[in-house]
Order: structure tokens, then C-alpha cells, then sequence
């Protein structure tokens, strides 16, 4: 029998509509900067390890801030908390576009980071007290989070177009206009919100998150530019400890920061790992293949975010195939062809050499954007309705720090391997030359011709065999957890099969007994 539901009025789909703008901000400013390094790279001349601090501490910072900014939030008011943040996004955007050091631009991106862990917690939050029907939130939600898939899908193009027409820092100006838009509609068409009973904020759970995630980063950068010592072991010593009582402090906690009973839940935890590593190898493989694209085939920015364009569009167009097929197959087994289909795209993009061609590199991403499309979708309802209701806003948390973390790690790890790969080949050349492709090329312009011709190729050359060592590591990753991911999930499904089947021949107690 149909039931009756509200429909969806006018002011929701307007404040829908809010929520979703700091959603495409976060996601375009995640993958437009990947265009923009070639340009900061030549204006600001980063080191290697500064460059990825460019690119990674915006994430590291969002990812630490999320579950915390959601505490906050509680306490302040949702809506007050996404105004400030929306004020302080638009600030931070303008300092980091007209920032004239690598050290200012670090800066800057701190900002942006602690601005954006504002942002997440309180929009999924306030959806969740703008949309109380169940199966309308259900709809929001899914709205709200197709923006990082669309947000995604534009960056490359708006990247492109800005790059082409203005300088490095205009991909950072465009976040004031829309925070703008989000300060000025958010009082007319969210209602305020708030925990009526919140717990206390542990700030000693806050510290120890923060001291276990930066150090780790840390000593992954330290270790691909200055190699294995005293100061890359004792950073990831201090991040290992730190995790570590984080943890144990947690399980003491009448109101946790982190509600560490929800991975006990199997599809919860398995559809965690498997979001937090697609995002990891996705964001790696989009931050490299757009420098491969510019820096070694020559292409102009927006040419390279059109070729990438494909890829995007199938990430966001394969989640609605997701929904048809998740009423046919297992979670498990949609999780499986998304991993397979990911797979394939790294493997081919190991393929790749200094003259392969853009074709190949858009088939690639495509496969990546497809199986990251199907399995991300399926993911997300699980840890929706894997947790119970009442810990409903803790399990979006968790989910959006694995997100972030994933991406802010995944340039950490798989873009350190490539930099330790890169100088290892380059071992003997001018120091400029080492620390990235632009500096190499930078350095040959002001070199005799044949000297800096064949200091271009062997530069070429070495982040080509970089770039497919990363996404063979990418490749294997995914291979690792989706296999994990799918066996847990299967089991799973077979325990609580078993279970129903058991209750359902229990004998019945006679009426009035």
C-alpha cells in the first residue's frame, strides 16, 4: 500500500540548494589547484615537500576539523557556524590568491582548511533538521552528495578557463562570490539548530586527532624529500602514539568525539574503507595526471581539464546507475565491479610514456570515474542506514573525515612515492631541476640548447616512470581492500540471512501463555 508523505516545499529546495553551495565549493577546490601548480610553481617556486604541503594541508586541516566542527556546532547553532565559516572561506580564498610566498600560501591553505571543517558538519547537520520525513532526507542527502561528484566534474573547467584567461590565484577568488551567496540567502531559509542536550567537548580528544594525523603526513613528505632519518621516524612515532591514546580515550568517554562503536557494524566499517580508498587513489591520480598533461604533453589547462572531463562525467552519471542496480545486486558485489573497473583505469594508466597521447590517459580516468561512481553511491546509503537512527549525525562525521583524509593522504602518500621516484632519476641535476618537472623546465630555459633539451627529457621521462609507479601502488591498493571489503560484506550478509532465517522458524508461544 502507498503512504503518504509531504511533499517537498519551495523554502527546503531553497535551502537545499544553500547546503549544496559550500558542498561544490570544497569539492572544486580540491581539484582545481592541480591545474593551478604548474603556474604557482613557476610564480612562487615551491620545494618539492612545500608544493605538497600546498596541495595536501587544506585536507589534512578539513579532515581533522569535521568531527569537531560538528560538536561545535551543536553547542553554537548549525546555522550561525556556516555563516562564519562561509566569511572566513571567503577571506582565507582572497589571501591565498594573492599570496606572494610558497610559506603565505601554506598559510593560506591552513585558513581555507579550518574555514571548510566548518562547512561540512553543519550542512548535512542542518539537513537533517530541515528534511524530518525520512524518505525526503533520504533525497537530500543523495542531492548533497552528488555535489562532490558535480563539484568534481567542474573544477577541471572552470580551472581551465580561468587558468587560461587570468593568473594562478583567480582559481581561488571564485570561492568569495558563491560564500557570498551563502551568507547573504542562508538567514532567510535555514532555521537555526541546535543539540538541545549536547555532551562536553573533549578538547584533549581534539589535540590528540590533530597530533595524530599531521605528524603521519608529516614524515610521509619528510621521507620522499630528504629520504629515511631521525625526524621522518619520530614524526610517525609521534603520530602512532597518538592515534593510539586517541583511541583508548574514546572508549572512556561518556560523549566521544569519535563514536568508535560504529565500525563494529560491518557494513558500516567496509563502506568507510572502501569511500576513504577511492578517494585516495581518485584525488593521487587526478593531482599527477593533470601536471602529466600540461608539464609533459604540452597541454594548456584547458585543454588538460577537458580530457579529464570524461572520467568526471561518469563518476557523477554512474551513480544513478548505481541506484538502478543496487534493487538487483548485493552491496558486496557492486562494490566488487567498482573496484574492478578502477582498477583497470590504473593499470592502464601505468601505460603511459612521455608521448602516449591524451587518449589513453581520458580512458583511464574514465574507468577510474565509473567505478568510483558505482561504488560510492552504494556506500553511502549503507552507512546511512547501517548505524542506528540516533547515531545517524556521527556516522555522516566519520564518513565525510574519511573522505577528506583520504584525499589529503592519498596526494601524501602516492604523490611522495612520485617525488622519491622523480629524484632518484634525476639524481645528478642542477637542484632546481630536481624538486619538480616545472623547476626542471624552468631551469633548462636558461640553459644552452642542447644541454637543456636533454635535461627536459630526462625530466619528462622520470615523472612519467613516477607517475606509473604511483598508480601501480594505486592499483594494488584497491585490489587489497576491495578484496577485504567484498569478504566482509559477503559474510556478513550471510550471518544476518542466517539470523532472520532462525527467527523466522522459531516456534511462536501460544496466545495468552
Amino acid at each position: 500500500m502507498a503512504t503518504n508523505r509531504p511533499p517537498i516545499t519551495g523554502r527546503q529546495w531553497a535551502a537545499l540548494a544553500v547546503l549544496t553551495l559550500p558542498v561544490l565549493l570544497i569539492a572544486v577546490d580540491m581539484t582545481v589547484l592541480g591545474f593551478a601548480v604548474p603556474f604557482l610553481s613557476e610564480d612562487l617556486d615551491p620545494s618539492a615537500g612545500q608544493l605538497l604541503w600546498i596541495v595536501d594541508v587544506y585536507g589534512l586541516v578539513l579532515a581533522g576539523l569535521l568531527i569537531t566542527m560538528g560538536g561545535v556546532a551543536d553547542r553554537v547553532g548549525r546555522r550561525k557556524l556556516l555563516l562564519i565559516g562561509s566569511v572566513g572561506f571567503a577571506a582565507a580564498s582572497v589571501i591565498a590568491a594573492y599570496s606572494t610566498s610558497p610559506e603565505m600560501l601554506i598559510a593560506a591553505r591552513v585558513l581555507l582548511g579550518v574555514a571548510g571543517g566548518t562547512l561540512m558538519p553543519t550542512t548535512l547537520a542542518s539537513i537533517r533538521h530541515v528534511f524530518p520525513d525520512d524518505r525526503q532526507r533520504i533525497l537530500a542527502i543523495a542531492v548533497w552528495g552528488s555535489a562532490f561528484s558535480a563539484g568534481a566534474a567542474a573544477g577541471p573547467i572552470i580551472g581551465g578557463w580561468l587558468l587560461t584567461h587570468f593568473w594562478w590565484g583567480s582559481v581561488f577568488l571564485m570561492a568569495a562570490p558563491v560564500s557570498l551567496v551563502v551568507v547573504l540567502a542562508a538567514p532567510f531559509v535555514l532555521p537555526e539548530s541546535r543539540d538541545p542536550r549536547p555532551g562536553p567537548l573533549d578538547f584533549p580528544s581534539v589535540a590528540l586527532s590533530f597530533f595524530a594525523m599531521v605528524p603521519f603526513a608529516y614524515s610521509v613528505k619528510h621521507f620522499a624529500t630528504d629520504g629515511f632519518n631521525l625526524v621522518s621516524v619520530a614524526a610517525l612515532l609521534a603520530a602512532v602514539v597518538s592515534g593510539y591514546l586517541f583511541v583508548k580515550r574514546q572508549q572512556r568517554l561518556e560523549h566521544p568525539l569519535m563514536d568508535l562503536d560504529l565500525f563494529r557494524v560491518p557494513r558500516f566499517s567496509a563502506s568507510v574503507a572502501t569511500n576513504f580508498t577511492f578517494v585516495f587513489a581518485h584525488i593521487a591520480a587526478m593531482f599527477l595526471l593533470t601536471q602529466y598533461l600540461q608539464l609533459v604533453l604540452g597541454y594548456s589547462p584547458m585543454q588538460a581539464g577537458v580530457i579529464l572531463i570524461p572520467g568526471l562525467v561518469l563518476a557523477v552519471a554512474s551513480h544513478f546507475v548505481a541506484v538502478r542496480l543496487s534493487q538487483r545486486l548485493s552491496l558486496a558485489t557492486i562494490i566488487g565491479w567498482g573496484t574492478a573497473l578502477a582498477t583497470i583505469g590504473f593499470l592502464v594508466i601505468t601505460q603511459t610514456s612521455v608521448d602516449s597521447g591524451a587518449a589513453l590517459v581520458a580512458l583511464a580516468f574514465a574507468a577510474v570515474g565509473t567505478g568510483l561512481g558505482l561504488a560510492e553511491t552504494v556506500t553511502n546509503d549503507a552507512i546511512m542506514t547501517a548505524a542506528p537512527a540516533h547515531r545517524a549525525g556521527a556516522a555522516s562525521a566519520i564518513s565525510e573525515t574519511g573522505y577528506e583524509l583520504g584525499g589529503a593522504l592519498g596526494v601524501a602518500v602516492l604523490g611522495s612515492v612520485a617525488t622519491a621516484v622523480y629524484q632518484s632519476e634525476l639524481a645528478d641535476a642542477p637542484a632546481s631541476a630536481r624538486q619538480t618537472l616545472a623547476g626542471a623546465l624552468e631551469t633548462a630555459g636558461g640553459m644552452e640548447p642542447e644541454a637543456g633539451g636533454e635535461l627536459v627529457s630526462r625530466a619528462q621521462q622520470a615523472f612519467t616512470d613516477s607517475l606509473d609507479v604511483a598508480a601501480f601502488i594505486g592499483a594494488g591498493l584497491l585490489i587489497a581492500v576491495g578484496t577485504v571489503v567484498v569478504l566482509v560484506l559477503r559474510r556478513d550478509a550471510r550471518r544476518r540471512q542466517e539470523t532472520e532465517t532462525a527467527a523466522a522458524e522459531e516456534p511462536k508461544a501460544p496466545v495468552g501463555v
